[in-house]
């Protein structure tokens, strides 16, 4: 689907929330929202050029479904390991989207940071990034050295990335 090179764009079932979520880590530009579901969520996936990823039976025996991929396993990990199968997933801004709202994330002056963060934080980081939707904030810190852990373990990202 696309252009090779070009990260593929996914549109995300609400039976699979968790991989949703490991896609944006990845830095994949993923619509997912718990409301959004089968033909509704099929159409925007066309509308928007997007690679459907399902685990909803019915919607992909329907004559009028884009491009899908059926997720066959339970399991975030394997889920992943099935995407990765199927589009070759890279990194395309690792760690550089919003988790909550799919945003791509902007740097933040670490002094605007300050009123925003716990008091530990904001004496320990040095740098923060920010949703420029939602205005989450994020910070590297042992969260973001797990979550590269576990990509690691899965073969999605170098160790030690």
């Amino acid at each position: 689907m696309g252009d090779p090179g070009t990260p593929a764009r996914f549109a995300v079932d609400r039976m699979l929330g968790r991989l949703a979520r490991w896609l944006r880590v990845l830095g994949h530009d993923v619509l997912y929202a718990p409301h959004l579901s089968g033909p509704a969520l099929a159409a925007r996936a066309r509308r928007d050029g997007r690679l459907l990823v399902t685990r909803d039976t019915r919607l992909v025996r329907r004559a009028d479904v884009p491009t899908h991929l059926f997720i066959r396993s339970d399991r975030f990990r394997d889920q992943l390991r099935e995407v990765k199968a199927a589009v070759g997933l890279g990194t395309p801004a690792l760690l550089g989207r919003c988790l909550r709202c799919n945003r791509v994330l902007a740097e933040m002056p670490r002094e605007r940071a300050q009123d925003r963060v716990p008091p530990f934080v904001w004496n320990t980081a040095e740098r923060f990034v920010a949703c420029p939707r939602c205005h989450r904030v994020y910070w590297p810190a042992t969260h973001r050295a797990h979550m590269l852990d576990e990509l690691a373990a899965l073969g999605l990202v170098e160790a030690g990335a």
